[in-house]
């Protein structure tokens, strides 16, 4: 049963995490950024990767202490090599590899959207492949078509601004706060989702594509009038805010939800998976768990404490691959930026 070390720095959260056998997590520290980004309305990525430099070896420490497991009892270590900003990712990269070399560890480089695809398998009971797997959050918005762990395709992503970007965006509109996820739906249950027609349409770039953009637009359109800048939202009522916030976020989840059953009708799989932070909303929770249900499609839900970016699912992620023989040198480097369209084939060797 491998004994892998993961780690995770893509984006505002430092992560390390020690899991055995691809399923059993024994240690899963997340230390987060919210309050450092908190008054930027978004995260700054010179700030985040000075956190994570401070952080990064006190989190692998506390990992490895609460697993009761020390260097000589792990078999690789799993980073998350992109994509992700770019400063961030290095920080994880260069202590991965640090540690390899010290340890004479194998190295295996995690592709953070294939662990978002791949994590809710972590606490289910049985293996959710092949799937549809939608992957919704700060900085991406995707769906994949996942045959089994190593055969993943992009099927389509947004073309804009991404799900949890919107939610940040419209969050500031309204002077609601920061990260816009928990304070929009917080918001939005004393509102009425139909007050607001807003836009719910897919771009036209493919049937599985994504476009936040202007919905974040038709919002601030609608608060402060055409053409207008942010300003003070001190002209609305509590209800109106709330009616504003209700109305965006069902407009938001219900494409979520419509292009990944059309995508699971068209590849024909049964299965339908969701995670990355956003897969924590409870409206797109209960909205595809209903639909899912009327289709005949089982749904399976990342647990809360994978949503957002952790170690964990890299840890687990790493272990598929490196049973399947991927393995990264010393000179791995970091990918910044989106997903990239690809295909993940069976046994590929990255950074050789």
């Amino acid at each position: 049963m491998p004994v892998v070390l993961g780690i995770e720095s893509s984006c505002d959260e430092t992560s390390a995490a020690v899991v055995v056998d691809g399923r059993d997590v024994r240690s899963s520290i997340v230390s987060a950024q919210v309050d450092l980004h908190a008054r930027y309305g978004g995260i700054v990525p010179e700030i985040a990767a000075r956190a994570h430099l401070e952080r990064i070896q006190p989190v692998i420490a506390e990992a490895l202490a609460e697993a009761g497991v020390g260097f000589a009892e792990l078999d690789a270590i799993a980073v998350t090599d992109g994509p992700g900003l770019v400063g961030s990712l290095v920080v994880g990269v260069m202590a991965a590899k640090s540690l390899a070399l010290v340890h004479g560890l194998p190295l295996v480089p995690v592709d953070h959207l294939e662990a978002h695809c791949t994590s809710a398998a972590i606490t289910a009971e049985a293996s959710p492949w092949p799937a549809v797997a939608l992957v919704v959050s700060g900085g991406h918005t995707s769906l994949y078509l996942v045959r089994d762990p190593l055969a993943i395709e992009l099927l389509g992503q947004t073309i804009d601004d991404a799900a949890g970007e919107a939610f940040d965006k419209v969050a500031a509109i309204l002077e609601l706060g920061y990260p816009g996820g928990p304070v929009i739906q917080k918001a939005a249950e004393g509102g009425d989702p139909r007050a607001v027609d807003f836009p719910r349409k897919g771009p036209r770039s493919g049937p599985f594509d994504f476009s936040y953009s202007g919905l974040k637009t038709a919002v601030l359109y609608h608060v402060y009038g055409a053409g207008q800048k942010y300003g003070s939202v001190a002209h609305l009522s509590a209800r109106q805010i709330a009616d504003v916030a209700a109305s965006f976020q069902a407009a938001l989840v219900a494409p979520l939800v419509r292009r990944t059953l059309a995508a699971a009708e068209r590849h024909g799989v049964g299965s339908i998976v969701v995670g990355g932070g956003v897969a924590a909303n409870a409206l797109l929770r209960a909205d595809l768990a209903s639909a899912c249900e009327r289709a005949g499609l089982t749904l399976h839900l990342t647990p809360m404490a994978y949503c957002t970016d952790n170690a964990a699912m890299i840890a687990s992620r790493g272990d598929d691959l490196l049973r399947a023989g991927v393995r990264a040198g010393l000179t791995l480097e970091p990918r910044g930026g989106l997903v990239r369209r690809r295909k993940t084939r069976r046994g590929r060797e990255t950074h050789p």
